[in-house]
């Protein structure tokens, strides 16, 4: 039944869903009425006789006998039930009767459905004899007219649930005609193009706006990916090129020393495509949203760390810092591949030396990377951690670069909160800093960390 509701259309569930509540509201309410329809009767019936019974007992008292009344029988009896008005006994009041009158209460009499309800009143005549006024009137149809009634008010009910569907039913199309409009146009847009903002400020021109940010996003997705692809594509068709070429030299000149040199053009330029494509699969992963879970990591010790893996003959590393006191809430993995790629892009460029500065504060930790090389110049600094970005056209063929180790670098950091820039160092060169935030505070605000 859950399954059956959640497929039908919101025009349906919503036009049914008014129709049941209202069916069942007024259902409910004819129902109480119907109950109440019998004391509101004798309501009306017990304000009649006294009515009759105010000037019949003024009457009596003055020594007069009663107005005879349309539709209300007015007697006079003794204190015994006799007639005391000369007109013929009242057989429907037996002594029971007489006592209850006597005292003031209300009653029916007859067998079955009741057909007469009585009012006395005891008045002094003017001998001072007690005489009871009595009056009465048929109740005769007094249940029948209750069940009329009753039908009377379901049948009012139901019609006014059937009014009430096809009300909600003309609303609810009213109301989400804009709607298939709107999903109509978005169906035909063009790309590049946007849903026009309806003027009233409503929930339908929030919805187109939603709607266009969508796209927008979707456009941006889209075309970072066709980049992504293409400069992907561009950059993974030159070492398989070298390769093939390569090792079509090998093939057809038997010489054992030129092969011997093609071997290993052809194994550098593997190692350049395996670096590539760890590149694209760790960029790959992190657009899917995969995120190691974070930890305190000593940034000062994956520094030091970082720098002893350089190749022999890159220029000397010198690593500052006070130790134990800069602990970064990130992943191991994700400091070494910082570490690794902003060392490995500064022994490309550097020309005597690699200053790396680990500093603590209050909320974040820093890595400075400074060399002394040539620099990023200011108006490549905005683009320089795009992926496949380079400042020159020849910085991958004479560095080894492929443009994405300061992409994977920025991809890393950001996805943790932190931030990543590049200015002018000291030394003359390029200074990278990377700022993490600390583990201290994020233990004291998720309280899923103890402060080292």
């Amino acid at each position: 039944m859950i399954r059956w509701w959640g497929r039908r259309s919101l025009w349906f569930r919503i036009t049914l869903s008014a129709a049941a509540i209202t069916l069942l509201f007024l259902v409910g309410l004819a129902l109480v009425a119907g109950r109440w329809l019998s004391p509101l009767q004798r309501e009306s019936v017990d304000a009649e006789l006294t009515d009759a019974m105010t000037p019949a007992a003024s009457a009596v008292a003055a020594g007069r006998l009663p107005t005879p009344v349309d539709g209300v029988m007015v007697r006079v009896l003794d204190i015994s039930g006799e007639p005391a008005d000369g007109g013929p006994p009242v057989t429907d009041l037996g002594p029971g009767d007489i006592r209850a009158l006597k005292a003031g209460e209300r009653l029916n009499t007859g067998q079955g459905e009741p057909r007469l309800r009585w009012l006395g009143s005891v008045v002094a005549a003017p001998d001072g004899t007690p005489r009871l006024v009595v009056a009465g009137t048929g109740l005769v149809g007094l249940k029948s007219a209750a069940t009329t009634g009753s039908r009377w008010l379901l049948g009012a009910a139901t019609l006014g649930a059937v009014f009430a569907a096809v009300a909600t039913w003309l609303a609810v199309r009213l109301a989400l005609r804009p709607v298939g409009r709107m999903r109509r146009s978005l169906r035909a847009l063009p790309p590049g193009e946007r849903l026009p903002l309806p003027e009233a400020d409503d929930e339908l021109r929030a919805l187109a706006v939603d709607f266009n940010s969508l796209l927008a996003r979707q456009d941006e997705s889209a075309q970072r990916l066709r980049r992504f692809t293409g400069d992907a594509a561009h950059e993974l068709r030159s070492p398989v090129a070298s390769i093939r070429v390569q090792a079509e030299v090998a093939v057809t000149n038997p010489d054992p020393e030129l092969a011997q040199e093609t071997l290993a053009d052809i194994l550098a330029e593997a190692e350049r495509l395996s670096a590539l494509l760890d590149g694209l699969l760790a960029l790959a992963r992190s657009d899917a949203g995969e995120l190691p879970p974070g930890e305190p990591v000593e940034l000062l010790t994956q520094a030091r760390d970082a720098v002893r893996r350089l190749p022999p003959g890159s220029p000397p590393a010198r690593v500052s810092g006070l130790a134990g006191r800069a602990w970064a809430y990130a992943a191991h993995a994700e400091v070494e591949l910082v570490l690794n790629n902003l060392l490995r892009n500064a022994c490309r460029y550097a020309r005597s030396q690699i200053v790396v500065s680990v500093l603590a504060g209050r909320s974040t930790v820093k890595v400075v990377v400074d060399d002394d090389g040539p620099g990023v110049p200011a108006e490549h600094r905005d683009r320089v951690f795009d992926r496949f970005y380079r400042v020159s056209d020849d910085r991958a063929r004479t560095s080894g670069g492929a443009g994405l180790g300061l992409a994977m670098v920025a991809e890393a950091v950001r996805r943790r909160g932190g931030r990543v820039a590049v200015s002018e160092s000291p030394e003359g060169g390029a200074r990278f800093q990377v700022t993490w935030r600390a583990a201290e505070t994020t233990a004291k605000t998720a309280g899923t960390l103890s402060s080292p």
